[in-house]
């Protein structure tokens, strides 16, 4: 068997073993499972993951992330050995005939230039022959990834790895969509945070692409080094007494004005009464639900904004609008997937 097939197959399986158990046994394990027991008494796997559920989950998204770009790798692999079955040639024909066919080498001149950017004392002349394989290696894999993503642009493609969830509470906080939307998208996010600044916009046109689908719900966690953003959180909600959250937080992350004389500002643009905004904002009346979400950030062990549960799911960092897409995507294909499942069942 081709080396590059035996790889790609031995990860075939330890992929499909972890889909129901991670290579060390943790994942997906009967909650009443017991894990330890002190002095006689049980202790479950639902005990854990209610104690000390955040500071697992952190470590469970990481141990996802390298699962997701193994599987990524893994998807690559398939890809090209089904085109070079396509083509009825070996793999080695295919990445040498089509793959690396437009691949060149680099000129002298271009390898020494490279040389001289190089943190090295040794002459040219012996690391000329590592340069050289260096850049070529670079070069066919540049013709490797563009040629794949050709590939993945004429597959269907269904990820069914998930990321770690975990339990949201949501039923006090403020929801754009309706409460019978297949996916929930819950943004734990922060008014100063340029990642959430940067990223409103794109949550807001999933909302226009996905429509009845997809529901949005906020959740504050203003992050300690930004001075402003528990403030601009609490006026958030007094706009939401008088109806306008929704407007008033748009307005938040476009402004990025955010100390209290923007925030009552804020408020008379878009109309609100200002006497009755005024007042609540100056007495703190909605510091403690801020607080409350802030508290329930810290117990899931979130560490930095924005933070995404989708449909319990935990995904956090930097994402742009093909991330989230794919998050949603993966909901609903398996919504969709657990549909036909159960109307196969009940025949």
């Amino acid at each position: 068997m081709n080396n590059r097939l035996r790889c790609a197959c031995l990860l075939m399986v330890g992929l499909c073993l972890s889909a129901g158990t991670n290579l060390w046994g943790q994942s997906n394990q009967d909650p009443k499972g017991v894990v330890a027991k002190v002095s006689g008494q049980n202790l479950t796997l639902a005990d854990l993951q209610k104690s000390q559920g955040g500071k697992l989950l952190q470590a469970e998204f990481q141990y996802y992330l390298n699962e997701r770009k193994a599987l990524e790798d893994l998807i690559d692999s398939q890809l090209l050995a089904d085109e070079a079955h396509r083509r009825n040639i070996s793999l080695d024909q295919l990445l040498d005939t089509e793959v690396y066919k437009g691949v060149k080498d680099p000129t002298e001149d271009q390898l020494e230039v490279y040389y001289e950017g190089l943190d090295t004392q040794e002459p040219y002349s012996a690391v000329r022959d590592d340069v050289l394989q260096h850049i070529r290696e670079l070069r066919r894999s540049k013709a490797r990834t563009a040629f794949v993503d050709n590939l993945r642009k004429q597959a269907n493609i269904n990820i069914l790895l998930m990321p770690p969830s975990a339990d949201v509470n949501i039923a006090k906080a403020y929801t754009n969509g309706s409460p019978d939307a297949q996916v929930t998208l819950v943004e734990f996010a922060d008014y100063e945070c340029p990642y959430c600044q940067k990223v409103n916009p794109q949550i807001q046109q999933m909302k226009k692409e996905y429509g009845d689908k997809l529901a949005i719900v906020y959740k504050d966690f203003p992050l300690p080094m930004h001075h402003t953003s528990e403030k601009a959180a609490e006026a958030a909600r007094c706009a939401g007494e008088q109806g306008k959250f929704w407007q008033y937080h748009d307005v938040l992350f476009y402004s990025k004005q955010l100390d209290v004389d923007a925030l009552k500002e804020h408020a008379r643009v878009i109309s609100l009464d200002v006497d009755r905004f005024d007042t609540c904002l100056d007495s703190g009346s909605q510091a403690a639900a801020v607080k409350k979400d802030l508290e329930e950030a810290k117990s899931l062990g979130l560490t930095g904004t924005p933070s995404f549960f989708v449909n319990g799911h935990f995904f956090s960092g930097v994402v742009d609008y093909a991330t989230l897409r794919d998050m949603v995507n993966q909901q609903l294909n398996a919504a969709a997937a657990s549909h036909l499942n159960q109307q196969v069942s009940q025949k």
